[in-house]
Order: structure tokens, then sequence, then C-alpha cells
């Protein structure tokens, strides 16, 4: 996501109105609050409800449409197509977007294509919401229409295929916001479309899933400790790793080791950047 690191360089070297930048940063703050890395798990029983949300509308833009497969079909099983992709600016944000979809039969793909369509209108709207808030505090705190046209608002949906075999995908979608300060939000899903069913750390690691998972990250924090003592990961009886559970992140690596994630902030400093953690026994 070099868009986003490039992105939040320019904006942080941009000076700012002293009111807004705080209020500005509060607002941040309050939304990290409202993002978590998540794994999807999902029951067939709502596949209604959510193939409902996959005809949601995403109009940034007349000519945004389906393009060629980015992936060939893989033994006639399933295949990701690219079916958002453009970039553009409208009033005062740089978009940059690039959203899959799943072709397989079976219910399984189209309630992992109308999650990601959700997850992604959401992340629009609260963009433009955002930018609206921003522009009105701008300009209420002394700064002209002039400087603020000089301002850009970059929002980024992007999605990483992370490894996959005839029968299964593992992939990452990121939603990035990027103006004051930057943001990213990730979504891992990992899928066997053969049996029409999410792969989960279970069916990967055993009955003893929950231990392999906290020892092996238990291990990593540990090895961050330096030769004072010091780590940016937080103690868990101040928000640090307290255990996973069937909603812990995580994705595949193309050697079958699932890598377990976490949001940035969420068990660690903001210097710690986002923390993964390869599940091993040793």
């Amino acid at each position: 996501m070099n868009e986003l690191k490039n992105a939040r360089n320019d904006y942080e070297a941009t000076p700012i109105p002293q009111e807004l930048d705080a209020l500005v940063r509060a607002s941040i703050r309050q939304g990290r609050k409202n993002y978590r890395q998540r794994y999807l798990k999902i029951s067939l029983a709502t596949a209604a409800a959510c193939f409902a949300v996959l005809f949601g509308t995403l109009n940034l833009s007349p000519t945004a449409a389906a393009i060629a497969a980015d992936m060939p079909i893989l033994s006639g099983l399933f295949k990701i197509l690219t079916i958002q992709n453009f970039q553009q600016t409208q009033d005062g944000i740089d978009f940059q977007v690039s959203v899959p979809e799943i072709q397989a039969s079976g219910p399984l793909a189209p309630q992992i294509n109308a999650a990601i369509q959700e997850e992604v209108d959401r992340h629009l709207a609260k963009a433009r919401q955002d930018w609206a808030d921003y522009s009105e505090a701008f300009l209420a705190t002394g700064g002209t229409k002039a400087e603020l046209a000089e301002r850009r608002m970059d929002v980024i949906v992007d999605y990483e295929i992370k490894s996959q075999t005839d029968t299964t995908v593992s992939f990452a979608v990121y939603l990035g916001e990027c103006w004051v300060a930057a943001y990213e939000e990730s979504y891992y899903y990992n899928l066997d479309l053969q049996n029409n069913q999410p792969i989960t750390l279970q069916m990967l690691l055993g009955d003893d899933w929950v231990q392999i998972c906290n020892e092996s990250i238990q291990r990593g924090i540990a090895a961050s400790v330096d030769e004072t003592g010091f780590s940016y990961f937080f103690p868990a009886e101040e928000g640090g790793f307290a255990g996973v559970d069937e909603n812990t992140a995580f994705y595949i690596r193309p050697d079958g080791v699932p890598v377990v994630t976490f949001a940035k902030y969420e068990i660690a400093a903001g210097a710690a950047g986002t923390p993964e953690f390869p599940i091993t026994t040793e």
C-alpha cells in the first residue's frame, strides 16, 4: 500500500489551522475505535439477505465497469474478477478503487461478494462524510475556499490474493483513507470453494488451535522485547493480546501456514505497525 504511505507523508507535511487540527484528530481517534480487522464468519442461513446487498451500487463514475479477470479459472472451479477498477477525483477526494468479486457455483461466493460490497459502500460513504466535516471545520476556523481547493483526501479500496489452490483462496481487502492522518482497515477471506465454506483456524490447526495460536503469538511478542525490556506491545491487562477466538483475523500463506493479523493500535503502539504472527508449533 505505497499509495497510503506516500499520501500520508504529503498531508502530514501540510500546515493546517491549530483549531482544525485538534478537531480532526479527535474525529480520527473516535473513528479508530470503530474499526477492527475481522475474519468474516458466514452462516449459510444469511444468504438471501447478503445476496440483496450485492446489488448495492458504487456510482462514483459513469465509466466504472467490470473488467477482465485478474486470474485464470482454476480447474474450472472459480475465478476472481476486478469488478470495479477506476481512479477519479470528485469534490476534493481522490478515489483509487479496485473491488474484487468471486465467480463460483454454490452459495458462498455471492455471500462473500455481498459482504465485500457492503464494506466498500460503507467505507466510501464514511469518506465523503469525513471530507464534508473536514471542509466545514476548515472554513469555520479561518481557512479559505482557495486553500481548501488545494487539499485532497485519498480514498483507497484494494485487494491482494495471499494464496490459492485449485479449490481454495485466501485474500485481503484493504480500505484506506488518507488526509490529515491515515488509517487502513483490512478484511481477510479464507475460502474453501469446493465445499462452500470458510476455512477456519480450527480446520487448519486441529482441536488445539486456540492453544497453538496463543502460544505462537506469545512467543512472537516475547521475541520483540529488546535488551532494556521494552516492547511496543501492550500488556494484556492494558488492552494487549489476550487470546484468539473465532473472530480472529488471519490469512493463509502459500505454504499453508496461517498468519494471524491485528490492526494498528489493536494490541501494540502505532510504531509496531500492523502486527502479524505466523502460527507454528515450534
